[in-house]
């Protein structure tokens, strides 16, 4: 039975289509192309599951590719304990279903205390100790959306196009490297909290992993569309 797993984000849609144990494709698209899903797919799948941060319309446009494929469609949302997770949210349900998902995947993975790190159109740096407990997390603006914040909102910079360097010596640069420094210390400020657990790594996924990936001074792996792995096992672990 091949399952369709689907991650709305705030910039892309990405998919998989897995098979047991294994994926047998993945991809992305625009979310303005989200009304061709569909036509994307190698096969067609048995069922879907998915998530979503970008609004009512993209969802409503997978609601349409899922008619379309014949296929039924759950929706993945944050609970207070699933898949071995327990959620240690204020409200539980208010967590980010992508969040929630790369949890999921991240305890799956890895079987220990870990920092998940989301690397997309903004960067969630989120908590996991040994017992499949998530702490807390912290959400902040993503590299881009940070270089982009500061042209659009100042008089003199621009929308940089430099590179990361220690002592930077043009603006382009600064900018680019001031960012990324920005996010480097909110990883490893964080992993204090579980820098003491035997095993405890970084899992980065998402688009701007390979930045941080290349500059981070701590135990780190680094993993593809990590909140589709999540939606797989929420996937396998049944309706709720």
């Amino acid at each position: 039975m091949t399952l369709l797993c689907v991650d709305c984000g705030n910039t892309r849609i990405k998919w998989g289509l897995r098979a047991g144990d294994g994926w047998r494709a993945q991809g992305a698209l625009p979310l303005a192309e989200a009304q061709a899903l569909d036509e994307l797919l190698p096969e067609r799948p048995a069922r879907i599951v998915a998530c979503n941060v970008a609004g009512a319309e993209v969802a409503q446009a997978i609601v349409l590719a899922a008619d379309r494929l014949h296929a039924p469609l759950a929706w993945a949302h944050a609970h207070a304990r699933q898949c071995g997770v327990t959620n240690g949210y204020e409200q539980p349900t208010q967590l980010g279903a992508d969040r929630w998902a790369a949890l999921v995947g991240a305890w799956h993975l890895h079987r220990g205390a870990c920092l998940v790190v989301g690397c997309g159109t903004a960067t969630t740096i989120d908590a996991l100790d040994a017992g499949g407990v998530f702490l807390g997390g912290l959400i902040l603006p993503g590299l881009a959306l940070m270089r982009a914040a500061l042209a659009k909102n100042t008089a003199g910079l621009p929308h940089a196009t430099g590179r990361y360097r220690d002592l930077p010596g043009n603006t382009d640069d600064a900018i680019v490297s001031g960012c990324l420094q920005a996010t480097l210390g909110a990883v490893e400020r964080m992993f204090v909290h579980v820098a003491a657990t035997p095993g405890a790594t970084c899992l980065l996924t998402g688009g701007a992993a390979d930045d941080l990936d290349a500059r981070l001074e701590l135990p780190r792996r680094r993993i593809d569309n990590l909140v589709l792995e999540g939606l797989a096992r929420i996937a396998a672990d049944g309706p709720r």
